[in-house]
Parts: structure tokens; C-alpha cells; sequence
């Protein structure tokens, strides 16, 4: 329980620390007096102290303990006899049972009725530690609430739909989903709040013949989020998806694409769903669509952010300021060509130009660029909206994708005709676009005089700068994986651990590799005139292209990411 706290104020205290000054302490006094407010939230909201010099504080003045959270990882059992909406409503964090003693840690000691309501509602003795407001927030939001939700709302099932609200739009909150009586909508709900503290860019709803898989891809790799749900209630969770994406309930033989949009607090966003018929059901994949996590990151983003190496953004910049042309990014699906893509067209916008793109869909407006949205249901493919843009007098035009041979074709004929165009095609590796190309009936002589640039892209995991530990390879390790041994003398190599901060991954974030093919006259005129793979690649090399796996060891070297990463990314050659 609390103890008697000391006479001493909060002010003096926060003074003999050091923390204020003298005159800082009386404005804060002063206007204290005139605001009624406690001093400690008006020291906190002029930014005269950080949340965790105000706990520590606290901790003085109560006589309690103040504990940094950083770090810490609270023992999921804790909370299995606490109900998920008190542990957000009394804002506290258990850390550990001593006996029948609960120890928590609480930011606010002041508020000593709502403290013995917390200990009334969980009938046992509480011994409360003090942590910045932050910290707590922080631990909250990171999925303990959402996941023990999760858990819960996975052991019981009965389908029960309800309609949207009148603007067609989810309400979702941690209290709603807690609150809601129909399991399946909560299991839904909760999903999607666990899948967004957790970074996940995907949601896969997989069947198969011992239950239901719920998995989050983060950064790139998928990683399962509850134990397996039975079978039976694979219908209802499929049923309530097409429900949310206004989507055909009955049937069930064929795909479906839909999407449908939630607002969490103040945030919207989009998500993309895709249900596909499988041999024990149906399987569903959801994509999150940030569009404002895109937008915090766009209004800062340069080629720098994407992780490129400094001597390939030199050349790429050269590349998209040229004033006609295509430069082409290439890659699997994920690989971050589209964010690529408006990280250059953000660093050639001045105004002085008009832009306009294409795309499927549009994941972020860009500020005075002219954005197109295909609409196949509505016959808006690429090649007609393509056609389309041409006539609105385009300085520069982006294509989200080229999927066949008439938006090729237009592109191709918009790059020799004074446009500079940016556009991706699904390819391996920068000469396998040649061959797409190719095979979709462009011209090679046009496609090479058009071409300025193609770049190859793929993402690594970055490795968690919080819990990375140096490891020792040895010679023979380093050959295996085609690094040369001379090249790592004098630098420490890190492996992946995990710990709080990457969700027990070891990795955090993901950084571009590229492949960047400049194309020069010998270039051209090998690939005119169907010169073997062989030839291209040591062109390119005297050239100066650095190839997807150089770029990936250069990435292991400057420590970065892992050799296990690479391995799992590119190929070893």
C-alpha cells in the first residue's frame, strides 16, 4: 500500500535535485496560483522537465520506489487474473506477485482515492512503484492489453454480425473491443489493434486441417499471433471480414477482393482485403494501409531514410533529374519500389512542374501531385488511365505497376516523347527486366533508347541496435556466404538476439539494398544485340553497378544487419 508521504513539496524537491532553477520553480509557482493546476503538470506541459524526472520526483516525495521500465518485459502471467479494461483505466503495469502482494507500477501516487478503488477491484494487497507516464503508455500500448484480449476472445466463439456505423466506418478502440459482446467481432477487432502496435504490414488468416492460423508479417517475415483456432469458426471470422469489406457472404468458390477503412482514435486507416478458397476453406489476407504512419514518414523522406548507400542515391539523383526517360524500379512484391518511387518524387517536386501518377491504390497523397487511383471494376486499368494522364500535358509521370503489353507500350512511347516516367515491373534482377519487356512485345531498340536507369531492390532487416551482440565467424562461415574473409579484419559482426524493443525478433525496421544499372552506350548496344547475361553483368560492373549482393554484405560490414539476413534475402554467388 502507500505509505505516509513526506511533508516536503514537490517543488523543493524537484529544486535540491536540480531539475529547476530558482526562477524557473516561481513562474511555475505563479502560474500554479492563477491556474489551480498541480505543479508538477504545469512543469510538465511547459517542458521544464521530462515524465521521468516528474516520477522520480513523485517516488521522493511518496517515499516509493521509482523503476525505469525501459527494458523490462512484464510476465504475461500477471495478467491473467486482471480484467484487460482496468489495467488501461487505472493506467498501471504489473510487475511482479510477491505472495498474495501485487507490485504495480503507477505514474500518478497523488491520486489516492482512484489507487484504493484499484485495490477494491482487484481484492488484493498492491505495493505500487513509480514509472514515467510514458514508459507505462508505452507498455500498454505494445500489445499486452491487445494480445491478452486476443487470447481470450480466440477460447470462445459464436457468430453474431453487426452493421456498420452510418458513415461506414469501425470504431476501434482497446475499451470497444473489451466492451463488445459478439466474440467473433472481438477477436477481429483485436487483430487488427495487435497487428497495428506491432508494426505488422499484413494480416494472414491461413486454414488449414488443425484450425485457424492468425499470422502478422513484421518487417517482412510472418510470424504467428495466437496458438491455432478451431476450424469450426473459420466460417463466421471469414463471414465477418466480407461483412466489414461489403463482399459476397455466400460465395465461397471463388476469390474476392474488397477493403474497407477503421478509424482508432483520431487515425483512419485503409485496409485491402483478399479471400481466396483453399482446400480446407477460405483464406484471407488483410494489407494495412497506414496512409498517416506513410505520411509522418513521407514529409521527411529522402533516399537517405531509405537506406540506400551513399554512392548509390548519387547516382540514382542524377538519374531522376534528368528531364526525359524511364527510370525503372524493379523487385518482388514488398520490396519498397512504390515508397522508392515517392521518395524520388518527392525530392524532384518544386511546383514548377506537373506531375501526375498512377497507381493501385494511392497509399499516400502527395501535396500537389495529380493521383490517379485504378478502378478495374470500373474498366480504369493502367493502360486507359495512361492514356488519359497523356492528355493532361504531364511534365512527369509515375505508374504504380506495368502488367502488360499496351501500358508497356505507352510508357515506353511517353519516355521517347519528352516525359520523364517512373514506373516498376516485377522482375528479379535488373537484366531479367530486359527480358519482361521483351516478352511483352516492346521493341528492344525502343525500350534501351528510352531506358536511363533500372534499379533492383530488395529490403533487409535492420538488426535491434537495443539488444545486438557481437559474434565471432569464422574464415570457412565467412567463404560459405561469399564474404571475403580479409574484408571483416577490424570489424565487429552482430547477431540478433531480441528483446522488448523488436517484439523478441532481434530485428528492427528494414533498409533498401539496390542494384543500380546505369545505362551507358556499350549497354545499350549489348542488349540490341542479345549478348549473353555474362557480358551485360561485366559491362555493368565496369560500369560501377554495385549488384544486390555486394550492397547486402556492405550492409553485414558496416554492421547493420546479419549475414543470416543476406542469406535470406539474396543469393549467394
Amino acid at each position: 500500500m502507500l505509505k505516509p508521504f513526506r511533508k516536503k513539496r514537490l517543488g523543493d524537491i524537484l529544486l535540491e535535485r536540480g531539475d529547476l532553477t530558482q526562477d524557473q520553480l516561481a513562474y511555475a509557482l505563479d502560474k500554479q496560483h492563477s491556474t489551480k493546476e498541480r505543479l508538477g503538470i504545469i512543469c510538465l506541459a511547459d517542458g521544464l522537465i521530462s515524465d521521468i524526472v516528474l516520477a522520480m520526483a513523485l517516488a521522493e516525495q511518496f517515499g516509493l520506489e521509482y523503476v525505469d521500465l525501459k527494458g523490462v518485459r512484464p510476465d504475461e502471467s500477471l495478467f491473467n487474473f486482471i480484467p484487460p479494461e482496468v489495467t488501461f483505466r487505472f493506467h498501471f503495469v504489473p510487475l511482479d506477485l510477491q505472495g498474495d502482494l501485487l507490485v504495480v507500477a503507477i505514474s500518478d501516487p497523488t491520486a489516492v482515492l482512484q489507487l484504493d478503488e484499484m485495490a477494491l477491484l482487484l481484492e488484493r494487497p498492491l505495493l505500487f512503484k513509480v514509472a514515467a507516464e510514458s514508459e507505462i503508455a508505452y507498455h500498454l500500448k505494445r500489445g499486452e492489453g491487445t494480445s491478452r484480449v486476443l487470447k481470450e476472445v480466440s477460447e470462445d466463439f459464436m457468430l453474431q454480425l453487426v452493421t456498420e456505423t452510418d458513415k461506414g466506418e469501425e470504431i476501434l478502440s482497446v475499451e470497444n473491443v473489451t466492451a463488445d459482446t459478439s466474440p467473433i467481432i472481438k477477436l477481429v477487432n483485436s487483430t487488427i489493434l495487435d497487428a497495428l502496435t506491432r508494426r505488422a504490414s499484413d494480416i494472414h488468416i491461413e486454414t488449414a486441417q488443425d484450425g485457424v492460423l492468425i499470422k502478422y508479417r513484421i518487417d517482412g517475415v510472418l510470424y504467428k499471433a495466437t496458438d491455432p483456432i478451431d476450424s469450426h469458426f473459420q466460417g463466421p471470422l471469414i463471414s465477418r471480414l466480407k461483412v466489414m469489406s461489403e463482399l459476397d457472404i455466400s460465395e465461397r468458390r471463388i476469390p474476392q477482393d474488397g477493403r474497407f477503412k477503421v478509424r482508432i482514435g483520431s487515425k483512419s486507416i485503409d485496409f485491402r482485403v483478399s479471400i481466396m478458397p483453399s482446400a480446407f476453406g477460405e483464406d484471407a489476407v488483410i494489407r494495412i494501409l497506414d496512409k498517416e504512419s506513410i505520411a509522418s514518414d513521407l514529409r521527411g523522406l529522402t533516399l537517405e531514410t531509405l537506406g540506400m548507400a551513399p554512392r548509390e542515391i548519387k547516382r540514382f539523383r542524377k538519374m531522376i533529374k534528368e528531364p526525359y526517360g524511364m527510370v525503372l524500379v524493379t523487385g518482388p512484391t514488398g520490396s519498397g519500389k512504390t515508397t522508392t518511387l515517392y521518395g524520388a518524387l518527392t525530392e524532384i517536386h518544386t511546383g514548377l512542374e506537373k506531375i501526375i501518377t498512377i497507381e493501385d491504390p494511392v497509399e499516400y497523397v502527395l501535396s500537389g501531385i495529380t493521383q490517379i487511383p485504378v478502378n478495374e471494376k470500373k474498366g480504369l486499368t493502367f493502360a486507359r488511365g495512361l492514356r488519359s494522364v497523356l492528355r493532361h500535358d504531364p511534365d512527369k509521370i509515375m505508374v504504380g505497376e506495368i502488367r502488360d503489353s499496351e501500358t508497356a507500350q505507352i510508357a515506353v512511347q511517353s519516355a521517347l516523347t519528352g516525359h520523364l516516367v517512373f514506373t516498376t515491373v516485377h522482375a528479379n534482377n535488373v537484366f531479367d527486366v530486359i527480358g519482361r519487356f521483351t516478352h511483352m512485345g516492346i521493341d528492344p531498340y525502343n525500350f534501351v533508347a528510352c531506358l536511363n536507369c533500372v534499379m533492383a531492390q530488395r529490403l533487409v532487416r535492420k538488426i535491434c541496435p537495443a539488444c545486438r551482440k557481437p559474434v565471432t565467424v569464422t574464415d570457412d562461415e565467412l567463404r560459405e556466404s561469399a564474404i571475403d574473409p580479409e574484408s571483416t579484419r577490424g570489424l565487429t559482426l552482430y547477431e540478433a538476439r531480441g528483446c522488448d524493443e523488436c517484439n523478441g525478433t532481434g530485428y528492427r525496421g528494414r533498409s533498401a539494398i539496390v542494384e543500380l544499372l546505369d545505362l551507358n552506350d556499350e549497354i545499350r548496344e549489348l542488349i540490341i544485340a542479345k549478348s549473353p547475361v555474362a557480358a551485360l553483368k561485366k559491362a555493368a560492373k565496369a560500369a560501377g553497378t554495385m549488384f544486390l549482393r555486394e550492397s547486402a554484405v556492405a550492409k553485414v560490414l558496416a554492421g547493420e544487419t546479419t549475414i543470416k539476413e543476406i542469406n535470406r534475402v539474396t543469393f549467394v554467388e
